[in-house]
């Protein structure tokens, strides 16, 4: 089989794969629905992986239906996979089938709808992966938005999950149709809908007032499912709701996906007309405002799924700094940092859905004490919090360092703060909610009236636990493996760093789109991987991470005072502005789009 003809089959194989699920659930046993989930998403897996291998020396384009260009124009829909999209691919291929392992043992009364909605939204994450067509990627955001609008409400029986589906469905489609109309302005514009046809209408023009806001209205959508503030409200409402396996793919491929789409937009298709400059200024502010606030809100948190997605709030901040560099070191290490954190991050949510399962509750104060030191998961949880943080030779580790190593490069130094800072907190936070529920340390937290809490939750398997399943425990171990392997195999360095430079060549892509043009070698990135400071500066990190973890653990309580506590004015205020209701939700999306095309109109049309 062709190179050209895997990514179609990568994206067809899951929705076939979801309706012969559909209607084999009425007759057939659940392990056989289990077995062929999984098997699919790990042959999406295992196809896309070696796209992506094999990309590394060019580009596969597939042109739907054999309608290739003609002369460098074209009216066929198109699929284009380099290492970057391809391996974000396999990425989400993986994930789902560790996903769908873990579930072998998991919501049994759902029978066949689940794995339905499952495959379904791993071919909306696979397609959007490797779509070249502008119009399309909003078809795929579509795709995987519904069925995950579905799983995350998925017991309906519940109000609090119907609220945060809800919420979730509302803010992204939201955005998902401000990207539509973006989508409008330019193909009314180019009267193209291709990125590398839409790349070449727009070269060398200067940007007027529609395409700046044609612009900033296809990267809202993508800007909310990524979660970047202030268009995060949502995510954390989302994760506290949504079953276990499916909060792994959210925040292990999904969100991380909105930074790719907004990373491949730009560079294949506006990258001629919008300045560099003025686009990194553009996600630098909203950038380090996501770190900032997602730092802050993961500190606060008592209820362990919400901690977890603040965390993921303040990563996805340091993946959109990464990518605003803007340079081939800095992609590499945003690209090797999303790989640490899928496996980590997915580790934590399947260790908390254990202890959901267990003990009914997600609550920090609740669960004190009452996870044993002999319980595999809690030392998961406590590696987990440590990789999180950035220690060396692990996953996050290694995409952090190279990071920081190409913005000091890059003539930002001051950025390394960032990474250090939003690693070190968000990594102190799950290991202080490690060292109490597992090894019962310090005292319960004082909880103040305005936190959320996770107590009296309904478990997510028929009935409450009392020993992990084995094909739970392997899924928590993959993913844990799976995390760390950037850090310590020096090839996938190389790959990053080659991936890098194919995905900032828009010359390359357009010309092996439309012009069928051979592909041109790609070097190695020099001195990419571990280095002296990196090293350093993770251990900085851990160390900062561990006195976070210590100072909440132990951190001194007024005698015998056992009610809720006021909370300090500023974690107060930023409890307020997370009120839960969709209404203010979408008022914040609609400053964030205005602020991100403040940041990008003003300087273009000031310097004219």
């Amino acid at each position: 089989m062709s190179r050209s003809a895997l990514a179609p089959l990568a994206v067809v194989a899951p929705i076939l794969a979801a309706c012969v699920v559909l209607v084999a659930g009425r007759r057939a046993p659940r392990l056989v629905i289990d077995v062929l989930a999984t098997a699919t998403a790990a042959g999406v897996a295992a196809t896309t992986g070696f796209l992506a291998a094999s990309t590394l020396g060019g580009r596969a384009v597939t042109w739907s239906g054999g309608w290739s260009p003609v002369g460098g124009r074209s009216v066929g829909v198109v699929l284009v996979a380099d290492p970057l999209g391809a391996g974000l691919a396999c990425l989400a291929g993986l994930l789902t089938a560790v996903a769908m392992l873990y579930s072998w043992r998991y919501l049994a009364s759902l029978q066949a709808h689940y794995h339905t909605l499952v495959l379904l939204f791993l071919a909306g994450l696979v397609g959007f992966a490797l779509t070249g067509d502008l119009f399309n990627m909003f078809v795929f955001f579509e795709l995987m938005g519904a069925a995950a609008y579905a799983l995350t409400a998925l017991r309906i029986e519940e109000p609090d999950s119907v609220q945060g589906g809800l919420t979730f469905a509302v803010i992204n489609s939201l955005g998902a149709y401000l990207s539509l109309m973006g989508v409008g302005l330019i193909y009314a514009r180019t009267g193209e809908l291709g990125l590398a046809r839409i790349g070449r209408a727009l070269g060398g023009q200067r940007a007027d007032a529609l395409v700046i806001v044609a612009f900033v209205l296809v990267v809202t959508g993508f800007l909310v499912k990524a979660a970047v503030a202030p268009m995060h409200f949502w995510l954390a409402d989302a994760h506290a709701v949504a079953p276990a396996p499916i909060c792994v793919l959210m925040s292990g491929v999904m969100v991380e996906l909105g930074v790719y789409a907004v990373a491949r937009v730009y560079t294949t298709a506006f990258a001629g007309v919008l300045p560099g400059g003025v686009l990194r200024t553009a996600l630098l502010v909203p950038g380090l405002l996501t770190v900032t606030v997602g730092s802050g809100m993961c500190l606060i948190q008592r209820h362990i799924k919400r901690l977890l997605a603040y965390s993921t709030i303040a990563h996805t901040g340091l993946f959109v700094v990464a990518f605003a560099v803007l340079t081939p070191g800095s992609v590499a290490g945003a690209a090797l940092y999303v790989l640490g954190h899928a496996g980590i991050k997915g580790a934590l949510f399947l260790v908390t859905g254990l202890l959901l399962d267990r003990f009914g509750s997600v609550d920090e104060r609740d669960l004190f004490g009452r996870g044993s030191r002999r319980d595999p998961g809690g030392w998961f949880f406590l590696a987990g919090g440590v990789a999180l943080a950035g220690a060396p030779p692990l996953g996050p580790g290694i995409g952090k360092a190279v990071a920081e190593d190409a913005a000091g490069r890059a003539g930002y130094p001051w950025l390394v703060a960032a990474f250090v800072v939003g690693s070190a907190v968000t990594g102190g936070a799950v290991l202080r909610a490690g060292l109490r529920v597992f090894l019962g340390l310090g005292h319960p937290p004082q909880p103040p009236a305005s936190e959320t809490q996770g107590s009296g939750e309904q478990p997510e398997t028929p009935s409450l636990v009392r020993a992990v399943p084995r094909t739970m425990l392997a899924a928590i171990v993959l993913l844990l493996l799976a995390g760390a392997l950037p850090g310590v195999v020096p090839p996938l360095w190389v790959a990053a760093g080659r991936a890098a430079r194919m995905f900032l060549d828009r010359t390359g892509y357009a010309g092996q789109t439309l012009d069928a043009a051979p592909p041109t070698p790609v070097a190695p990135l020099p001195g990419l991987g571990w280095t002296t400071t990196g090293v350093v500066l993770g251990l900085v990190s851990v160390t900062l991470a561990v006195a976070v973890a210590l100072l909440g653990v132990y951190r001194p309580r007024r005698a015998g005072w056992r009610g809720p506590v006021r909370s300090p004015a500023p974690v107060e205020l930023l409890h307020r502005l997370h009120s839960g209701h969709v209404g203010d939700y979408v008022a914040w999306l609609f400053l964030g789009v205005a602020v991100v095309g403040a940041l990008i109109a003003v300087p273009l049309l000031a310097g004219r």
